[in-house]
């Protein structure tokens, strides 16, 4: 049984927190299951696996693994009636009682959409902010060779990542990411490791691409 301080309901195969404080929807990365913030944080604090699914989220940085989720946020506040507006209430009762300055206007969804395609339309440049790593992903055994092995990902993605996607383009099933190992120099790689740690620490060549294998999961005698 999970931890009783998340008290939350499902709905569309999301979680919702039903109790005061239900702004800020927030994704674990690793499962996509979402959570308000302040209940996933308070969590994560003590815990380090998701407390709908139980996958260990990371083993001693958990909180570096959840995202604010914009699109479920959205969501929230169409479910719940007038919550929006409560929440902006409150924030400006707190502002104006600790003498803080005036909170920044956050724009509506579609002018925020609006926005970003303004920015991307003006440099072209659609990879992410944070450090690129440069992969092929090699097959080692008789698995389904990918037909496209060369990636460019951030290097905060974890081998847990890379074993989802495996799995879906290997075995059309993301839920069998169990079934693939990824190794490095023959050496296989915990799931919590980051591309950037495999690159430091276990890239012998340092060449570009950082090349991994992957195979099938072998069966423990």
């Amino acid at each position: 049984m999970y931890n009783t301080e998340i008290r939350c309901i499902f709905f569309l195969k999301q979680i919702i927190c039903k109790h005061d404080g239900k702004e800020e929807a927030t994704t674990i990365t690793e499962c996509l299951h979402t959570f308000c913030k302040s209940c996933i944080v308070g969590y994560l604090k003590k815990e380090k696996n998701c407390p709908k699914c139980d996958i260990l989220i990371h083993q001693s940085h958990p909180l570096n693994y959840i995202s604010h989720d914009r699109t479920m946020q959205d969501i929230v506040y169409k479910l719940v009636p007038n919550l929006q507006e409560k929440e902006k209430k409150r924030r400006q009762e707190f502002a104006s009682k600790h003498g803080l300055s005036e909170e920044v206007k956050e724009e509506p969804p579609c002018q925020s959409n609006e926005k970003e395609k303004e920015d991307e339309g003006a440099d072209k440049d659609y990879h992410r902010n944070d450090e690129q790593v440069n992969l092929c992903l090699e097959c080692k055994g008789n698995l389904k060779h990918l037909k496209k092995k060369y990636l460019r990902i951030s290097s905060q993605a974890t081998i847990c990542h890379l074993k989802k996607f495996l799995a879906l383009k290997v075995f059309n099933d993301i839920s069998k990411y169990g079934d693939v190992e990824i190794l490095c120099n023959d050496e296989l790689l915990g799931k919590s490791h980051t591309l950037k740690f495999v690159a430091v620490t276990r890239w012998r060549v340092k060449d570009v691409p950082l090349t991994l294998h992957y195979r099938k999961k072998t069966i423990d005698l």
